[in-house]
């Protein structure tokens, strides 16, 4: 199959997996936010933060048990119900971050946390940069399958031999313009492999696939897995790329 589906319409096939999306989607690590706070200069507690294409919120839960004060940007009305059911305390507004609803220089950090992939860069970032205070953040990351391990490297190859080349590790280039700080994380979660299937199942690639489709490359995938983990139990590892640019104290862009 070759994987031709416009970014846009991969974006939002995720409302028809929003709950399974918030069970099995992993936590992002501490050290995600760390990064976020060395690379910007400034604590997360008390700071303004806009979290775009939040989801079923993820980032957006994490960003305010660290003390920020969040509000989630999000397109698609399933997700943004799910958010809502998980996270009623947080303020939820409907938009993209190709044009932020949101008002000129009101915060400290915009995040786009496992969601810049689906912008537009050349209005995604003037929107960011707009709505961010002179000396403010943008923040990216993206949470990956490490291909370094050897079973994840022949799991991925299986998945885009069914799906077509670039449908399941993110393209996670900074756009040009800006002056980037990036670090590469390493870490794992310890999950069941019904759990991993799941997760597998909540990659836009999937949904879009169809249930029948999808279903058979999973029952497939299972067979693969008991092999490699008879006692049904296995290390998810995860490569997460973090980039944080501040934004410029006088005009938008930076050369790069």
């Amino acid at each position: 199959m070759t994987y031709d589906v416009p970014a846009h319409e991969r974006a939002l096939a995720f409302d028809r997996a929003a709950t399974a999306y918030a069970a099995y989607r992993p936590q992002y690590p501490a050290a995600v936010f760390e990064t976020v706070e060395e690379f910007s200069g400034r604590r997360l507690a008390g700071a303004r933060v806009a979290d775009v294409g939040t989801g079923t919120g993820i980032a957006a839960r994490e960003l305010r048990e660290r003390g920020a004060l969040v509000v989630g940007v999000e397109p698609g009305a399933g997700m943004a119900a799910q958010f809502r059911r998980e996270l009623p305390g947080i303020p939820l507004v409907r938009g993209d971050g190709n044009r932020l609803p949101l008002a000129d220089g009101s915060l400290d950090l915009v995040s786009y946390a496992q969601s810049w992939h689906w912008t537009d860069p050349a209005r995604a970032v003037p929107s960011a940069l707009r709505v961010l205070r002179p000396g403010g953040a943008l923040a990216l990351w993206w949470n990956d399958p490490d291909l370094s391990v050897p079973w994840v490297a022949e799991q991925a190859a299986r998945i885009e031999q069914w799906l077509g080349p670039g449908c399941y590790v993110s393209n996670v280039e900074t756009p040009t313009g800006l002056r980037w700080q990036t670090r590469t994380l390493h870490w794992s979660r310890r999950v069941s492999v019904d759990v991993h299937l799941a997760k597998l199942a909540t990659h836009s690639a999937f949904i879009l696939l169809g249930e029948r489709r999808a279903s058979a490359f999973l029952a497939q995938e299972r067979k693969h897995l008991a092999g490699h983990f008879p006692g049904g139990e296995l290390d998810e590892p995860y490569t997460t790329s973090v980039a944080v640019a501040l934004r410029p104290v006088r005009g938008l862009l930076l050369s790069g």
